[in-house]
């Protein structure tokens, strides 16, 4: 197992000492953005987040727009523990006085349902938290329900999905899901959105957000297991 730590600690002991009883490749880089270009790939992102709360959920959030796939874990000290929410966009954390047995066990349970759900897109099944796209049926459903869309709402949906976490323009969504000869104009795709959103319900809408002066991106709800 090939861990990243983010933190500005000079040991992993002063972070999460479990760490150092495991038999891991560990790699510690400095807690920022910049630290995880130059990393091959690893199967968990660890961030400190024992101090500085407020640039940690931060990161951890662009972390999430970058390496979706990548599984992502804070460390937090027990009296911060409140701090962390949904909009950490993370996948689990760890107290620093997580034992050794424990901290195995849940990075065996975090990076299996990471490689499940890669599986499961390479299988044609975009899964979201409770919105499942099925590629070769062309059937989304919400917690199992089916949704009514119509194929650009089904196309659009889709596409979002597939690259959730990114954002993207209406000039570029008709280019992508219209094609380049539609010579309809950018309101296609808010008329879109807004049909996308209702047919989701008011529990579900919030998968797509507006990004101000740019476009739309679809977000991975807190049921991926975040917390």
């Amino acid at each position: 197992m090939k861990l990243l730590l983010l933190t500005p600690a000079k040991s992993a002991d002063d972070v999460l000492p479990a760490l150092g009883v495991l038999p891991y490749t560990l790699l510690v880089r400095p807690r920022g953005i910049s630290s995880i270009l130059d990393t091959d790939d690893v199967d968990a992102i660890l961030v400190d987040a024992r101090h500085d709360l407020k640039e940690c959920r931060s990161l951890c959030r662009t972390l999430y727009t970058v390496t979706s796939s990548t599984p992502l874990v804070a460390v937090v000290s027990a009296p911060h523990l409140i701090a962390v929410n949904p909009e950490w966009m993370i996948d689990d954390l760890f107290l620093t006085t997580t034992s050794s047995s424990e901290l195995h066990a849940r990075l065996q349970l975090i990076i299996a349902r990471a490689h499940n759900a890669a599986d499961a897109a390479n299988d044609g099944v975009i899964a979201l938290g409770d919105l499942t796209i099925d590629e070769n049926t062309y059937v989304a459903r919400i917690k199992g329900h089916p949704l009514d869309l119509a194929y650009k709402e089904f196309e659009l949906l889709k596409y979002l999905s597939q690259n959730a976490g990114r954002v993207f323009s209406r000039s570029q969504l008709l280019q992508e899901v219209w094609g380049y000869d539609f010579v309809g104009g950018s309101r296609t795709v808010d008329v879109h959105v807004r049909r996308l959103r209702a047919k989701l319900g008011t529990e579900h809408e919030s998968l797509i957000k507006t990004v101000r002066n740019v476009g739309y991106k679809v977000v991975a709800p807190p049921s991926r297991e975040r917390v």
